[in-house]
């Protein structure tokens, strides 16, 4: 009983000869990690924005770049990571349930609200972990070099590739043998070695084989560095136009013209530095969430087994809840940063 936060009356609060801020041990220490932290994820943002302000007509946007849902494919800009922040932050709104049961002493609704904080947590986890999956790997289209030196990424909805009819034989495919599996990675594979020429593929056995792909449609090209003919932040390159250009450096068989999503080398999206920004703030936030959602499950089982209800209160479960608070607020700062600005 002792460890926990006194309740105060009004009249010992501001009565004079005591101190407004009497807490726990625990709690303090929670404050000043929690100020520590904010101090680390601050400058990490200033650092980003001190970068981007260097390289701004360059520097990718969120609804260019973010403008997938699961299942659904692209053309939904920011959708999903606006449902992964609604999550979360319904999450805190749980968590500060959670904390109201405890100072109620109500176990089941501290359980109750704990397992839905849990659950919005690995909701979270795991969209992060496909919004990963889906930012490394890239578009269809990619970001290409164009024949005039200047560099622009691609949006659009790209033709389905139906398949591969292989016209002159290789080590492993004879001349008629139809291709219909992993169409996309070979294609991309190529296309990154400049084994492509017009409609045609150079497959990696040595066979040759003519693409069987749908049209592209809405095809518009949007230049992230500067050419002999094309600026940065110039008119959009869009339509037959588009197409033209697009398609004369993929099928020019010179290497590394296109690009696919990013990783700490390349970028499909802009600067090198904004996916390294991007790996290291969203993921060491992802840390975060992912430890406040090991303590929180801790916390749980501690409140299944009544040992904070022996106690005679549930601290434990409010310590954790400023962990989970502090959290989310990063988020809204991330959101902002990397999303909406």
């Amino acid at each position: 009983m002792a460890g926990h936060s006194a309740q105060l009356d009004a009249k010992t609060l501001w009565g004079g000869k005591e101190s407004p801020f009497q807490t726990s041990y625990g709690k303090l220490m929670m404050w000043f990690f929690l100020v520590s932290d904010a101090l680390t994820f601050s400058g990490l943002l200033i650092a980003y924005g001190f970068t981007r302000h260097d390289s701004q007509d360059a520097w990718p946007i969120g609804e260019e770049t973010f403008n997938s849902m699961p299942f659904l494919g692209h053309g939904y800009p920011l959708l999903y990571v606006a449902l992964m922040t609604f999550i979360l932050i319904v999450s805190s709104v749980t968590m500060v349930l959670a904390v109201e049961a405890g100072h109620r002493m109500d176990r089941k609704g501290v359980t109750k609200w704990m397992i839905a904080t849990v659950i919005g947590g690995f909701f979270f986890l795991g969209s992060q972990a496909w919004e990963w999956s889906h930012f490394i790997h890239g578009s269809e289209f990619g970001k290409i070099e164009l024949n005039d030196g200047s560099v622009a990424i691609v949006k659009g909805h790209f033709g389905e590739i139906n398949s591969f009819t292989v016209i002159e034989a290789g080590k492993k495919h004879k001349v008629g043998a139809v291709i219909k599996e992993d169409l996309m990675h070979q294609f991309q594979h190529a296309a990154e070695l400049g084994h492509l020429e017009a409609g045609k593929i150079h497959l990696a056995d040595g066979a040759v084989a003519k693409i069987n792909k749908a049209a592209d449609h809405e095809m518009k090209l949007i230049i992230k560095k500067d050419g002999k003919l094309h600026k940065v932040g110039g008119k959009e390159i869009t339509g037959k136009q588009a197409e033209k250009l697009y398609y004369e450096a993929l099928y020019s068989g010179d290497k590394h013209r296109v690009i696919y999503g990013a990783n700490m080398k390349q970028n499909e999206y802009g600067p090198q530095q904004y996916a390294q920004f991007f790996f290291f703030i969203t993921g060491f936030h992802g840390f975060h969430v992912f430890s406040g959602v090991i303590i929180n499950i801790l916390i749980l089982l501690g409140v299944l087994s009544g040992t904070y209800h022996k106690r005679g209160h549930y601290e434990m479960v409010e310590k954790t809840g400023l962990y989970w608070h502090f959290v989310d607020l990063v988020w809204v700062f991330v959101f902002t940063f990397f999303y909406l600005l």
